[in-house]
């Protein structure tokens, strides 16, 4: 595919940085670099178990993955009251932290990407809003964490995706201008944090994308069908 072949129509900031000046690659952690699914949807499970409700597979609640704990139980059990909603919830962390990694994996592509980067001596991190006591561990057991010099969680500031302080932070910690980061996310507030921030925003659509989520509103520089794409850009 043509680098023309990638750039998607939608809404684009002006005066978009050439591909080769991209001097900096961040991604999110949850259906953009890591398929952790399989991992929330066992705890998710363990979890309505726990409570008397019956587990879903992995197909009927996906494409919640990337929206975080709660969504994982509005998926499963839209109807039921807020206060058990959140007690489910309660239960899923404590299941995901016993069962963080053991199904995780990355997406296709993305090791060559990675591999492609380090070739290319571009910096690359991620910034997520899962919180740091579930994200650290997971790179670590991925033998990612040792390659990034920035690892932003949902707790490393104040305030999370789509606010840009996180995506500042990373890209201070990147030592690039966030000018010349490109950020790889497959939901609203993913491109929405890039554009706050002035990075290039790059949806990946190999991601948690719901067909209903309508991805080519969302402010986008970019749009990719899988990893290997974005190496294509970078060439």
């Amino acid at each position: 595919m043509t680098k023309a072949g990638i750039i998607k129509a939608g809404i684009t900031k002006a005066g978009t940085t050439k591909p080769e000046l991209i001097k900096g690659v961040l991604f999110d952690l949850d259906g953009t670099l890591v398929d952790t699914a399989p991992d929330l949807v066992q705890a998710l499970n363990l979890a309505l178990a726990d409570f008397g409700y019956p587990t879903k597979s992995l197909v009927e609640v996906r494409d919640a993955a990337s929206n975080g704990s709660l969504a994982l139980v509005n998926a499963a059990e839209p109807h039921i009251d807020e206060a058990e909603k959140t007690a489910i919830q309660q239960a899923l962390l404590h299941h995901y932290h016993q069962v963080n990694g053991d199904q995780a994996q990355l997406f296709d592509g993305i090791a060559p990407l990675l591999t492609h980067l380090c070739e290319l001596d571009i910096p690359f991190g991620v910034v997520t809003n899962k919180a740091a006591r579930f994200a650290r561990p997971l790179l670590h057991r991925l033998e990612l964490a040792h390659l990034m010099p920035a690892i932003i969680s949902g707790d490393s500031t104040t305030q999370s995706k789509p606010n840009p302080a996180p995506m500042r932070l990373a890209a201070q910690q990147l030592g690039v201008h966030c000018n010349r980061i490109l950020y790889l996310g497959d939901a609203r507030r993913d491109l929405e944090a890039a554009c706050n921030s002035q990075m290039l925003g790059g949806i990946a659509h190999w991601g948690y994308i719901a067909n209903n989520d309508q991805a080519e509103l969302w402010p986008h520089d970019y749009g990719f069908t899988t990893p290997i794409e974005v190496i294509e850009l970078l060439k």
